[in-house]
């Protein structure tokens, strides 16, 4: 492969980005490239870029509607970018979107430096912070999937893929000649496993329904602060991260309402925009959790410039997963931090939205009144007489039911709940009446 140099000559390019056995320096200098009106459509891919060990020393935004089929900027651009790429001392370039095969075969001819896109960037982070067998697995099928269609320009071989930015964290822990019919393979083991553990956790979730404890997902963009309200609110001890894609494997922890009941709740990955398709599909069966819950905590970042987009980049992969026809509380998170004009605004546009501080403990209360009120609420009220003998049957109730009020008697407690319709069979022979409000 050849590239052209600073003076116009042409001169070998050792290996893709992608290809064996290539690993960043500390702190990889890089140059990012993306099509928009100005340079900071490009903060968030910065960030990216240093969750993934990146250095930034340049930027480069080209206006225009639709990228260059070659090379996804224009010629013109394209010689901007390289004077600036060796200028900087940048040893990489990182696009906004993904690019296809022949568009980064392209570049790197052009660029003679290493090349990644951001799809292939969001894989390194999420290689990077898999901890459980099963996120692991997940990564290494959205990698292997990306790779596939990518491995004709680079040849039909390679003998690693191992550690740093885009791709390389994951898979590449062993050796391994990688060809198309050894990916092909491989995907198919992946996702066998995952299938296996998949039913492993369903037994988990099957047997978490049959409690009929109404359940909850914490849903959200990355590093607004899910994982920090998981602790706030339940005592949890999850990761807190001031990275991106921080947490990815989900965590699960019980919480008591105001009015009584008992949820789950649970912290997932967090959502992105432009999130590849590769990395949905990958962890659908973990997104799953999310789309059989009672109702989605929507938490966003308030203080980000952006807050409203990410709100709605969410609400799209909702969409993706089936989730949107759930009821949603939105809590606007680091409200701390928003100045008063903009706080005003964004209650205009998010008149339902509960403003909280995670962080600092403020408005929980009102978040968690408000988690209470649009939870679906079982559908049959009853007041029940439970003998001081079964108090096994007034514990059950306040596990599994909403509980409205309890009055001790002579002889025995005087109960008035909300249950489902499977569990009035368990509580009818304590029934007074049903369908009263007590």
């Amino acid at each position: 492969m050849t590239a052209r140099d600073g003076r116009g000559q042409r001169r070998r390019v050792s290996e893709s980005p992608l290809s064996a056995g290539w690993r960043p320096a500390t702190s990889e200098p890089a140059v990012l490239v993306g099509i928009g009106p100005d340079e900071d459509d490009l903060d968030e891919l910065a960030a990216l870029a240093d969750t993934a060990g990146a250095v930034v020393v340049g930027r480069l935004v080209q206006p225009r509607e639709a990228p260059d089929p070659a090379t996804f900027i224009g010629k013109g651009k394209l010689r901007d970018l390289h004077g600036l790429v060796h200028a900087a001392g940048a040893g990489l370039v990182v696009f906004d979107d993904e690019l296809t095969p022949g568009q980064l075969r392209h570049l790197e001819q052009e660029l003679g430096v290493k090349v990644v896109d951001r799809t292939a960037l969001i894989l390194d982070i999420f290689a990077l912070h898999a901890r459980s067998r099963e996120g692991k697995l997940q990564v290494e099928l959205a990698q292997l999937s990306y790779l596939l269609p990518r491995l004709r320009g680079w040849g039909e071989a390679m003998s690693r893929m191992g550690g740093g930015i885009g791709t390389r964290r994951g898979p590449g822990e062993t050796k391994m000649e990688v060809d198309r019919q050894h990916i092909r393979r491989r995907i198919a083991r992946l996702r066998r496993e995952i299938v296996d553990l998949s039913r492993s956790r369903a037994v988990t979730r099957a047997r978490r329904e049959g409690s009929r404890v109404p359940q909850v997902a914490i849903a959200g963009y990355t590093n607004a602060g899910k994982s920090t309200m998981m602790n706030a609110l339940t005592g949890a001890n999850a990761l807190v991260a001031d990275q991106l894609f921080a947490t990815l494997d989900p965590t699960v922890r019980r919480l008591r309402l105001p009015g009584g009941r008992n949820v789950t709740l649970s912290d997932t990955v967090g959502f992105v925009g432009k999130l590849p398709h590769d990395l949905v599909e990958a962890f659908r069966s973990t997104l799953e959790q999310v789309s059989r819950a009672d109702l989605i905590l929507h938490v966003a970042d308030a203080s980000a410039p952006d807050a409203e987009e990410q709100v709605e980049a969410v609400r799209e992969v909702l969409g993706e997963i089936d989730a949107a026809r759930l009821p949603e509380v939105l809590a606007l998170n680091k409200a701390d931090r928003v100045p008063g004009l903009e706080r005003a605004r964004l209650e205009r546009r998010f008149p339902d939205a509960a403003f909280v501080s995670a962080l600092e403990g403020e408005g929980l209360d009102k978040l968690l009144a408000r988690v209470d009120d649009a939870l679906p609420s079982p559908p049959v009220e009853v007041h029940l007489r439970i003998p001081y003998a079964r108090q096994d049957v007034t514990a059950r109730l306040h596990r599994e039911a909403e509980v409205l009020r309890v009055e001790e008697g002579e002889r025995g407690s005087e109960v008035w709940a909300r249950v489902r319709e499977d569990q009035w069979t368990w509580v009818r022979e304590f029934a007074r009446d049903a369908g009263a409000s007590g």
